[in-house]
């Protein structure tokens, strides 16, 4: 994971978004798997402790997506990718990697569902990672080499000597976040290596004699990590052009995005667009199957037909398909919208009566959200659970909601039951409730498209404030509870001491002075009860600076620098938060210069921050991070002391960042283009380069070329 939640680790200029990521408590678990190592009669699968959720035979009720091709539907992409997957790789320019893209809802994760279990069924290896936007790790990529690795020595167990002896020669292949080993390393060690030493002995077994191995990636557009996607594709890419006859093959379904498209829109690689096989008669079948499911189950529809004839006709049931135009999870809500059995207080009580209404629906998903929330948006506490779970950093079951808003969980389910169409709602109190689409939180954050249902940023308020009191709570019964021990914990108690900070972080600017006094108290009581913890340390000085920020009292400022200092010092090298606290008092200390310009906080900030760097090697996934928090300093450095080497400095920084970190579509590639040119503007006047004219010219063209409104079309 990539965040201390406490810490405010990030770019002044965009400071939530290293805070929005959570699960400190891995780290543990990778000491604890490195110790379990040293006993030889553990399964490798204790050993590597995969992400179980994250494969095709998850149960897919619990751990969206809950997705599988209607019988009579697909079956010509199927086949065809199918095809491929099984036949024998023969020739050097044969590509080993399939990418299918396709726009939302189209039924990617379908189709990759359909792929694996035939593979099942022929008894071809397989393995598969779903990825899946606010799901843990299953949104990371840190633990992706390690689940397939597991799911490899299942099929093809020749493979798990070569894989226990690549643990065994470096277990920071464990580690279940960054830790310095790149995700190249891992992919080569854990996976491409041990099947390529199969693949090459004479005597392979019985997985391999059915087709070559199948690896599957859906959703890679889901990752968080970017830049490791990337390297992920790179690597892959090179592994087959070094190996160009081995029996792999890898299938990866995806959104079109800059980061991805780069990479795979190369010869090497078959490209499959969804769109050109979404046709009208997989959405007919699809339809057909469904209403007569719902005919079967609901009794005033078969009333209605047995009086009036068929129901919907097949003119309605033409213009329904031509209204939801091939989108698959259209259809799915359009038909759940149409055939919901609880409708109280709906001005459209039968299904006869919100099919008219399904065929006003915006196909773009934001009609159907609209008018899905509608129907229970009147109900108590409707605001309160939709925003939260909305806002949540990783999702909690309807007990979890209930115990953090103090309500009862029968009141998160009557409100949930009316929007099964476009929320995933459990059987269960203790299944976290999910979203049927990634969309839908797009949807519910985004003023313009939501209205009435926008979860507006000062509810991070609200949850940081029930996430601090609950936790408190949970302290004062156990005050010895420690996160990570082992000890069992609910899962709204161990949200509540990994996101209280990161939900302050992102509702600020909408504290009022009194709640961020509230904040603080509960703050001091969690350290009361566990002083010297760093954690809480961090969270107090978090949580005073952000105070600081908004009423710029230089008290408040002093405080925070203070305990920033106390929590570094109880975090010495090689401790793995230390680059956090380095980070954090750095930017305390730049926050002071730019009150009072003392330039030995600016000279101090700038130590600090090359320290921090220095512990994010190039391979780290969060280096950028360091790299931006250095950069303001430098550039206050040199417009302070006009020494060309804090320039030179920035302007290397700010290189690094352009080159390996914000590619072509990354949403920081313009701004820090611009900052570049800005940089060189200013060294060309410190010292007449001409040939930074030139540099500039190139970089401020590529920025006006990238921030100009796009003609084509969002797929």
């Amino acid at each position: 994971m990539n965040v201390l939640p406490g810490f405010r680790d990030a770019y002044v200029e965009n400071l939530v978004t290293y805070q929005v990521e959570g699960g400190l408590h891995q780290h543990h678990g990778s000491a604890s798997a490195e110790q379990k190592l040293t006993f030889s009669p553990l399964g490798l699968c204790n050993i590597l402790r995969p992400i179980t959720d994250a494969s095709h035979t998850r149960d897919r009720k619990r751990s969206p997506p809950d997705s599988a091709c209607f019988p009579g539907t697909r079956q010509q992409v199927v086949k065809n990718i199918n095809t491929w997957a099984r036949s024998d790789v023969t020739t050097d320019s044969e590509p080993h990697l399939r990418w299918m893209h396709g726009y939302v809802g189209s039924g990617k994760s379908s189709i990759s569902q359909e792929v694996c279990d035939t593979s099942d069924r022929e008894d071809r290896p397989v393995v598969s990672f779903f990825f899946f936007r606010n799901a843990g790790d299953r949104s990371k990529i840190w633990r992706l080499a390690t689940t397939l690795a597991s799911q490899m020595a299942a099929v093809i167990p020749q493979t798990e000597p070569f894989i226990r002896e690549a643990v065994q020669a470096n277990r920071a292949l464990l580690t279940p976040n960054e830790g310095g080993v790149s995700l190249r390393t891992r992919m080569q060690r854990l996976v491409y290596a041990p099947f390529k030493a199969v693949a090459q002995l004479k005597e392979r077994g019985m997985a391999l004699t059915q087709g070559p191995f199948l690896i599957v990636l859906d959703g890679l557009d889901e990752c968080d990590n970017k830049d490791e996607v990337q390297e992920l594709i790179d690597g892959m890419l090179m592994f087959f052009d070094e190996n160009p006859l081995i029996p792999l093959r890898v299938f990866i379904t995806s959104r079109v995005e800059e980061h991805i498209k780069s990479r795979l829109d190369v010869p090497a690689v078959i490209l499959d667009n969804l769109v050109d096989h979404c046709s009208d008669d997989d959405i007919t079948t699809f339809l057909e199957i469904l209403f007569e499911d719902g005919h079967r189950r609901n009794s005033v529809v078969r009333a209605y037909v047995r009086r009036h004839g068929e129901w919907p006709t097949q003119s309605d049931r033409r213009k329904l398909v031509k209204h939801i135009g091939g989108s698959f999870i259209f259809a799915s809500a359009v038909f759940k919208f149409i055939m919901a059995t609880n409708a109280e207080g709906s001005h459209a009580p039968t299904p006869m009566d919100r099919l008219p209404l399904a065929l006003k629906m915006n196909p773009g998903l934001d009609g159907l959200y609209t008018q899905t929330l509608s129907r229970s948006m009147y109900l108590p506490h409707f605001s309160n659970i939709i925003s939260t779970i909305a806002l949540l950093q990783e999702p909690l079951p309807i007990s979890g909601i209930a115990e953090l808003l103090g309500i009862e969980t029968y009141e998160v389910v009557n409100v949930l039951v009316n929007l099964q169409a476009i929320i995933q709602v459990p059987g269960t109190d203790d299944i976290p409730v999910t979203l049927c689409h990634t969309s839908l939180r797009d949807f519910l954050t985004t003023q313009s498209r939501s209205g009435d249902f926008f979860a507006h940023p000062s509810h991070h308020v609200r949850i940081c404030l029930l996430c601090l009191e609950h936790g408190l709570k949970v302290l004062r019964e156990d005050p010895g509870l420690s996160i990570g021990s082992g000890e069992q914990i609910s899962a709204i108690t161990e949200y509540d001491f990994y996101y209280s900070i990161t939900h302050m972080n992102l509702g600020n600017g909408c504290f009022a002075p009194t709640e961020y006094d509230s904040a603080i108290h509960l703050c001091r009581e969690r350290l009361a009860i566990q002083p010297g913890a760093p954690h809480w340390i961090a969270e107090l000085a978090a949580a005073v600076q952000n105070r600081s920020d908004q009423t710029k009292s230089p008290t408040d400022l002093e405080e925070a620098i203070s305990l920033h200092r106390e929590a570094l010092e109880l975090q010495p090298s090689p401790h793995p938060h230390r680059s956090l606290s380095l980070n954090n008092l750095g930017l305390a200390l730049q926050d002071r210069y730019q009150r009072i310009e003392t330039v030995a906080d600016l000279e101090e900030a700038i130590s600090l921050h090359r320290e921090a760097l220095k512990l994010r090697p190039p391979c780290h996934p969060d280096r950028s991070v360091a790299l931006e928090n250095l950069l303001i300093p430098l550039q206050l450095m040199y417009g302070k002391s006009q020494t060309l080497s804090y320039l030179q400095e920035a302007i290397a920084h700010c290189e690094e960042l352009l080159t390996f970190h914000y590619p072509v579509g990354h949403r920081s590639r313009v701004k820090r283009l611009r900052s570049l040119a800005s940089l060189l503007q200013l060294r060309f006047d410190a010292t007449g380069q001409e040939e930074d004219l030139s540099k500039i010219s190139t970089v401020e063209e590529e920025a006006n070329r990238l921030s100009a409104p796009s003609t084509e079309p969002i797929p």
